[in-house]
């Protein structure tokens, strides 16, 4: 039997999500509490896009495709859904930020969200979900950090562009068999 509140976590399926949703796995337990893992949804060009061409079909196919990311995410945090645990999966239109902070709104409330990336600029340009909640969320916030392996993958993309690549006899054929001079 539930206790008291919820622990409300925010999905979107990023690494940083999935942690959070880890995270909140036995938050919840040790409150006694139902855990609702979240995602918001919004249509593809926003609000007036929708507004300028509006089609219950295509609503519902991006509602349906939300319910998808979120059946993914959660197979891809537990595999299956916790036994012990009351688990209630909600997907809502609107912004992320605003769709978690009214959700989570209750007394006893709490509200997990991954903190994004690291770093003085990556926080700058991104993080606007988990800085929303922060500042306007009516119960506590925890900021899970993104996982070791999320950083350590965006660190090897950006060596695998700047590395330097060796030339070989194809590439020289290949580019009109010019010269090298050693």
């Amino acid at each position: 039997m539930p206790g008291a509140g919820r622990v409300i976590v925010g999905v979107s399926g990023s690494p940083a999500s999935l942690r959070a949703l880890r995270f909140a796995e036995p938050l919840a337990r040790s409150r006694e509490a139902e855990l609702v893992p979240v995602i918001a949804w919004m249509p593809p060009g926003g609000d007036r896009a929708d507004r300028a061409q509006q089609s219950p079909d295509l609503r519902r196919l991006w509602r349906e495709a939300a319910c998808k990311r979120l059946q993914d995410a959660l197979a891809a945090a537990w595999g299956a859904m916790p036994a012990d645990l009351v688990v209630r999966p909600h997907v809502e239109r609107g912004q992320a930020g605003l769709v978690l902070t009214t959700i989570a709104s209750g007394p006893g409330d709490l509200l997990v969200v991954g903190a994004g990336r690291r770093g003085v600029l990556a926080r700058v340009v991104s993080c606007q979900v988990s800085r929303y909640c922060v500042a306007r969320a009516r119960c506590p916030v925890v900021l899970v950090p993104p996982p070791e392996l999320a950083r350590e993958a965006r660190r090897l993309r950006l060596a695998w562009a700047f590395r330097r690549r060796a030339l070989t006899a194809d590439e020289v054929l290949r580019r009109g068999g010019t010269q090298i001079s050693r």
